[in-house]
């Protein structure tokens, strides 16, 4: 029997909001789990969000460095954002992020993944793109970022030495340190991904085509690595 997450939900018989913020609420609700009863639980309820990994011809991947207060530190990620514009589908909020945080547009387009990033507190779900075939946004054309973005610093870095490199200090919580012995897993690609060695690329067989987004998962073959 294949492992496959199963759509499910349980009877809800009392839903509110306990707290109303600035992008997310947390929701109190009572669900009925059948024979085992009910229960009440809270959880954020948040819009979702994307992410960008930007490979460049030479296939190093676009890194940003961003102030994010909740962990009171420095993290190096890729371009990303909120699904807070209504009716804005997940790829166009990725155009949209991949040019604002980083002046760059992407010819061809790839959903690597979606996921639900903390399912036992959140319903948050994030999907991940491979942006490809880049280019600069027009001067005139550019987004004026401000608060933690303002001064956001870009690096590329090869994707080996760009994932060792954070695993050496990135989402580490501040005041404590890593435990002995334990090894962390940052996101990887390997060489497969290239649209050209995996088959996603026009004339390549794929039916792909140049500009187009495909919000559909990448080949199998392509071996993508998230955890």
């Amino acid at each position: 029997m294949p492992l496959a997450d199963v759509p499910g939900e349980r009877p809800v018989l009392d839903s509110r909001v306990v707290h109303r913020g600035m992008i997310w609420d947390v929701v109190r609700e009572t669900v009925e789990l059948g024979d085992a009863g009910t229960v009440t639980r809270e959880f954020v309820r948040h819009p979702g969000a994307v992410a960008v990994i930007a490979l460049d011809a030479d296939d190093a991947v676009l890194l940003l460095r961003q102030y994010r207060h909740p962990a009171g530190a420095e993290l190096w990620e890729p371009p990303a954002g909120l699904l807070d514009v209504p009716g804005e589908d997940p790829v166009e909020a990725a155009r949209r992020e991949l040019a604002e945080e980083a002046d760059l547009v992407a010819g061809s387009w790839w959903l690597l993944a979606e996921y639900l990033s903390t399912p036992g507190g959140s319903d948050e779900a994030l999907r991940v793109y491979l942006a490809r075939d880049l280019s600069p946004v027009p001067d005139t054309e550019r987004h004026r970022r401000v608060a933690e973005e303002a001064d956001m610093e870009a690096v590329w870095a090869p994707v080996a030495r760009g994932a060792s490199g954070l695993a050496s200090r990135a989402h580490v919580r501040r005041h404590r340190e890593p435990a002995a012995g334990v090894r962390y897993r940052f996101p990887r690609i390997s060489p497969a991904v290239h649209p050209a060695r995996a088959g996603l690329v026009p004339g390549a067989g794929a039916g792909y085509a140049a500009g187009s987004a495909v919000d559909r998962p990448a080949r199998a073959d392509t071996r993508v690595c998230l955890l």
